[in-house]
């Protein structure tokens, strides 16, 4: 059971030796695109949101 364990965490540390890890300015970049699109999308559900409770509303008062 100990060996199991030791040669798991040996394993562990022998595959993350082979992770390709970003580099600080490509980590930046991702963080302002994810950022931005969070922002658009925000901004496009925030108008659908609008959009939809007048369409609603209008229903609502004809009925």
């Amino acid at each position: 059971m100990g060996n199991k364990i030791v040669g798991f965490f040996n394993d562990v540390k022998l595959e993350m030796g082979k992770v390709s890890w970003s580099t600080r300015d490509e980590l930046i970049g991702s963080t302002i695109v994810v950022i931005v699109s969070l922002a658009i999308l925000s901004v496009f559900i925030g108008v659908c949101d609008v959009v939809l409770s007048a369409a609603v509303n209008i229903i609502m008062s004809r009925v």
